[in-house]
Parts: structure tokens; C-alpha cells; sequence
């Protein structure tokens, strides 16, 4: 009873409604939300603490900025939510604030990738047949899907392609630039409360052990300095019979991407994949082979269960 006290007491003020329902629809830092609702950072500050220390926000750290969404277990958040008009005036503009600011993110990032040479859809960028490989991927996808986890997510277009089936959708992605144009995309679509991205490295997932159902790396293998680390770490993460998806490009002889796209391999071949996939406790699928001016290769794998998992730090979202 004290914790749903608790809960209730945080959450019966204006300010921090208006917080609960901006942080329904996405993932902001306190400078938006002091930006969003036109107060002063202390104020705001002081709202989002009772209301993280209430259980109905989750803080997340990303680099120099903190952000807040509603942890996936805050049932008495959205109950909350769920009572609150449509209509009301100040709701709503609150909403269109919001989707401003997310244009308004969009812009600027796509502007810095633009400067940087980093803007573009990896898929297009190679000339590669991108809906053909997106079907071929969610060929592959059970129909629905609990939890979801993105390696690599970049922009966001594989969660924005899941979400209908996924309980849940997680992106992880090193690049805060690519995270804001993720967040925009989602914002966009209205996906936000659905799906999340964080910033995070491949190699050591803040996250539990067999905590999501299906796991993908999309065109994100040939960077890695080490895949067969990135596979056991993508596998831990991965429940009992859980699917491991890997799209990648097959051997292929363009040296000139190792340079100009910064790719560490040049393809991977079945028996490399088989043989770092059962290493991490995998049991490899049949491949699907996607033509194209670079041919790219789908490999599925099964965890196997009983396979021990390496500990890391537990963080849910």
C-alpha cells in the first residue's frame, strides 16, 4: 500500500501529469521538458526526482544529457494516462510542443549528419535492394514478438518495421546523433511508447541476461572489430530458444568500402557465422541470401537453452 501511495501522491500535481503524459510519447531530457512546458529547470528538476523516486519515470544517462520515458512496468502511469481528456487544452498543446521540438531534433541532426558524411540509410548508400532485405527480414520474424532488441540500430527503420508485432522495441545504438534522428523517426510515427532507444556498446550490453525474444544486427557485423565478442553479448541477452538474426553482406571484393565506409570486414561467409553463432550458444538456421549488386546474407540461430550467460549489469527498459 505505501508504494502505491506513494505513486499516487507523486503524480497528483499538474505539472507532473503534464510530465507523465510528454514522457508516455517519448524519450526527453530536462532541457526539453523545460523547454516544453516553459518552466525553470530547478522546478522541473524537482518534479522529475518525486516522480523517478515513485517509480512512475525511468532516468536514463546518455552522455552529458538524461532522459525520461515510463519504465515498461509503470501500469498505474498509464492507468493514470489513460484517464486523462484528449481534449484538454493544455494536454494538447503540450502535444503539439512536442511534436515540434521532435521535427524541430529531426532537422538539426539530419543537418549534422549532412556535414559529417554520415546521413544515409546504409542499405540505400550501398545501392542495396533495402525493401527485398526488409522482407526478407520479417520473413524471418515470429509474428509476435514480446521483447525486441536492435544492435546497431542507427535511425530507427527496423524498430519503426517491427513495432506492430512487438510488445516491446529497444534500439541500442553507440551514435547520440543517429539516437536523436531514432527518436524523431519514432516520435514521428507514433511509436514512442512502444519503442525506445538507447545509447549503448555492442560489446557489453547494460542489460540482463535472457531478457528479450528476438535479437537483430542489421548491416552492423562488418564494423565490428570483434563479431564473435558482439554475437556472445547479442546471445546473452537472448532468452531460451530466442531468435539471433544477423543481415549482413556476404565476401564480397569492393576494398574500397573497407576505406570510405569504414567496413573492418569485407563480408562474412556461412561457415564464420555458424562457427561464432555456436560459440555463443546458437544453433545455426538455414541462411536466406538476398541478391543485389553487393549480395547480403540473412542468418537466423536459435538459443540453445542451458547455455550459460556471462553476468553484466542489469538495466531494464
Amino acid at each position: 500500500m505505501d508504494d502505491l501511495l506513494l505513486q499516487l501522491r507523486a503524480a497528483a500535481e499538474p505539472t507532473r501529469l503534464r510530465l507523465l503524459a510528454l514522457c508516455a510519447r517519448g524519450a526527453f531530457c530536462v532541457s526539453d521538458l523545460c523547454e516544453l512546458l516553459g518552466q525553470s529547470q530547478p522546478r522541473l528538476s524537482r518534479h522529475l526526482k518525486l516522480l523517478v523516486e515513485a517509480g512512475l519515470l525511468e532516468r536514463v544517462p546518455e552522455g552529458a544529457n538524461v532522459y525520461f520515458h515510463l519504465p515498461a512496468g509503470a501500469e498505474l502511469a498509464r492507468l493514470i494516462l489513460a484517464h486523462l481528456p484528449e481534449d484538454d487544452p493544455q494536454l494538447a498543446a503540450d502535444r503539439r510542443q512536442a511534436a515540434r521540438l521532435a521535427a524541430e531534433r529531426a532537422r538539426e541532426a539530419s543537418a549534422a549528419f549532412r556535414r559529417d558524411g554520415a546521413d544515409w540509410d546504409e542499405l540505400r548508400a550501398l545501392g542495396l535492394p533495402a525493401a527485398a532485405i526488409e522482407a526478407a527480414l520479417l520473413a524471418l520474424l515470429p509474428p509476435a514478438i514480446p521483447a525486441f532488441l536492435d544492435i546497431g540500430t542507427g535511425t530507427g527503420r527496423l524498430l519503426e518495421l517491427v513495432a506492430e508485432r512487438a510488445g516491446r522495441a529497444l534500439g541500442i545504438d553507440a551514435s547520440r546523433d543517429m539516437l536523436a534522428l531514432a527518436r524523431a523517426r519514432l516520435a514521428e510515427h507514433g511509436l514512442a511508447g512502444r519503442c525506445a532507444v538507447r545509447q549503448a556498446d555492442m560489446y557489453r550490453l547494460p542489460l540482463p541476461d535472457a531478457s528479450f525474444d528476438v535479437v537483430a544486427l542489421q548491416m552492423v557485423l562488418h564494423y565490428a572489430e570483434d563479431p564473435a565478442a558482439a554475437l556472445a553479448e547479442a546471445a546473452r541477452v537472448l532468452r531460451p530458444d530466442g531468435l539471433l538474426l544477423v543481415a549482413d553482406l556476404a565476401p564480397h571484393d569492393r576494398a574500397g568500402l573497407l576505406e570510405r565506409q569504414a567496413h573492418r570486414w569485407p563480408g562474412f561467409d556461412d561457415a564464420a557465422l555458424a562457427g561464432w553463432l555456436g560459440a555463443a550458444g546458437c544453433a545455426a538456421l538455414p541462411p536466406v541470401t538476398v541478391p543485389g549488386p553487393l549480395a547480403v546474407r540473412l542468418w537466423p540461430a536459435r538459443r540453445v537453452p542451458g547455455m550459460a550467460a556471462a553476468p553484466a549489469p542489469a538495466l531494464t527498459f
